[in-house]
């Protein structure tokens, strides 16, 4: 739904009101904080996830399709990949592939830099993920970039019933999938014939984890977990990167206050930083749940089953009682101070809360670091950019235009 759109209802009927929203049907639209709250803490037995997500592209065994407790048996397993302690030993990479994208980027010429942090955040998925190199290595580079392009539009249309051929988007993008199953195949049998121990890649973690009674995970299973990380992570974190550019271009002060403190060797305001780009310019743009019990009580209404109940990220992040000025680029609003959760949340909440959320706030922060130590970002008075839909996350139209010189 257009985030105009939603912004005029809301200013019509309130903070709670009921659409049709295509794919999903008739929802329930929340933007109270209270509300919010009560949605995310509910248990399965009262709500779950939307049946129709990005389930239906990444797979059965995503955790987008799966619900209840088989949905909590499979999150456990991905918890220990994103620890604190593996997350320090992933900087290194992502550092070195924002290093390596650096020296592409032209001098003092107008470049979109959506397409850099495309690569960027592509590269670090497939060596901390996928573990991926060599043959393995080239092929996904080439195909997941189609592959989550396609899928991330798709997964807004209906599916078909019939298999309607490989000239349809959808038969286009079953074969694309077919093609990245079997590379993952081979990544497995690799996997299975290395030292486990000796490497730190998701997809070896996953390879070696058990479940509670001793099964492991199918292979079909760890195929479609890992597309779901890359989907998940991918270009949210990439679009989110491009806006942090288009934002801090247009806010010199920031920009400069940045650049002293990455020489300075801290952190607290480039930390600030990605909090509010995520605020200000969120990369999607709800996060929905459908009713599961008989009804689900929530504030003054009570919605039936069956139906979808949706937050409008936007909606609360631009509240002017929750964030005074809510259209103004303000970090400091969030200089050591955390978020609450239930009113900033472009990850999601509750059981369902984007479990690589710690993973790409690092990656923001270190690619951030890198292209504040290692350029100089050229501002702009240029009027703001306008939102582009790339079907699941919202960019920079104009790719996040940057100008830069070496520092």
């Amino acid at each position: 739904m257009p985030r105009r759109g939603m912004d005029r209802m809301r200013r019509r009927y309130g903070d709670t009101f009921t659409v049709n929203i295509p794919v999903f049907g008739r929802a329930v639209v929340l933007s109270d904080p209270v509300d919010i709250k009560r949605l995310f803490t509910a248990g399965p037995d009262e709500v779950d996830n939307l049946e129709q997500n990005l389930g239906r592209v990444l797979g059965p065994g995503s955790l987008f399709a799966l619900a209840g407790e088989e949905h909590k048996r499979r999150r456990r397993l991905l918890v220990p990949p994103f620890n604190g302690k593996r997350l320090a030993a992933y900087e290194r990479i992502v550092e070195e592939e924002t290093v390596r994208e650096l020296a592409s980027w032209p001098t003092g010429e107008p470049f979109p830099v959506l397409p850099s942090t495309m690569r960027i955040t592509l590269n670090v998925i497939l060596r901390t993920v996928f573990g991926a190199q060599g043959r393995e290595y080239d092929q996904l580079l080439v195909l997941l970039p189609k592959l989550i392009s396609l899928g991330s539009h798709l997964s807004v249309v209906p599916v078909p019933k019939i298999d309607v051929g490989g000239w349809t988007p959808w038969g286009r993008f079953w074969s694309m999938r077919r093609a990245y199953d079997v590379i993952i195949d081979r990544l497995i049998d690799i996997a299975e014939k290395s030292d486990l121990d000796e490497r730190g890649d998701v997809l070896a973690m996953l390879v070696q984890s058990r479940y509670e009674d001793g099964d492991q995970m199918s292979r079909t299973d760890i195929a479609d977990q890992l597309l779901t990380l890359l989907a998940a992570g991918h270009e949210t974190t990439a679009t989110t990167l491009a806006w942090a550019v288009e934002r801090l271009r247009r806010h010199p002060t920031v920009l400069a206050d940045l650049v002293d403190e990455v020489d300075a060797g801290g952190k607290t305001l480039r930390e600030a930083t990605v909090l509010e780009v995520q605020r200000n310019r969120p990369s999607i743009d709800v996060v929905g749940r459908q009713v599961k019990a008989e009804r689900f009580e929530i504030g003054r209404w009570s919605v039936p089953r069956g139906y979808s109940i949706v937050v409008g990220i936007s909606l609360i992040h631009d509240d002017e009682a929750i964030f005074p000025n809510p259209h103004t680029f303000d970090p400091s609003r969030f200089v050591n101070a955390r978020p609450d959760l239930y009113r900033w949340i472009p990850f999601g909440g509750g059981n369902r809360r984007c479990i690589g959320a710690a993973f790409a706030t690092m990656e923001m922060n270190v690619v951030l670091r890198t292209i504040l130590r290692d350029r100089t970002l050229v501002p702009t008075s240029e009027p703001a950019e306008r939102w582009r839909s790339r079907g699941i996350a919202n960019a920079p139209g104009r790719g996040g235009l940057a100008v830069v010189r070496p520092r």
